[in-house]
């Protein structure tokens, strides 16, 4: 059914803009904006918390719409394995597969640096400064790789989609 193919790579594609347009967003605009909002690392900290609080609850389920719908797309394929090396489309779903697992695995990292524990700490400015400070560089590396990677996941959507 064509159209039922339509409404799932739509649904895709709308899970996708969330997912990696949300992130770019926090990544290049909105993170450098907080340098000229406050001053206070501490400030800073808060604040993307609560954005990332707030986006966590689009962004999660986003991921797993992607999941799911990448899956339904790839199915046919999956069912079968033989075909999974034996052709391009194949290896790129398997790269794309591999960049997927890294991508949750590291998206669960991020979200855990900052368990209930320590975001009570920070929220209720009982965190030293250096620990804060480290807890940020984790973040922000943390942050980069999930951008990256989803990046890189939309490049093999992309050669897939083409039939390379």
């Amino acid at each position: 059914m064509a159209i039922e193919q339509a409404i799932i790579t739509w649904i895709h594609l709308v899970a996708a803009a969330i997912w990696v347009g949300g992130s770019l967003f926090i990544g290049i605009v909105f993170s450098p904006l907080l340098k000229t909002i406050s001053t206070s690392t501490q400030e800073r900290i808060q604040i993307m918390i609560r954005v990332g609080k707030r986006f966590n609850k689009i962004a999660v389920p986003s991921l797993i719409i992607l999941m799911i719908t990448g899956l339904y797309n790839s199915h046919i394929l999956l069912s079968k394995p033989d075909l999974l090396f034996a052709t391009s489309y194949g290896t790129f779903l398997t790269i794309k597969i591999i960049l997927v697992i890294a991508l949750v695995i590291t998206y669960a990292i991020h979200v855990r640096v900052i368990r209930k524990d320590v975001e009570d700490q920070i929220m209720s400015n009982q965190m030293p400064v250096e620990q804060i400070q480290k807890l940020r560089k984790k973040i922000i590396i943390l942050g980069e790789i999930t951008v990256v990677l989803s990046i890189t996941i939309l490049f093999f959507a992309a050669l897939l989609d083409s039939g390379v």
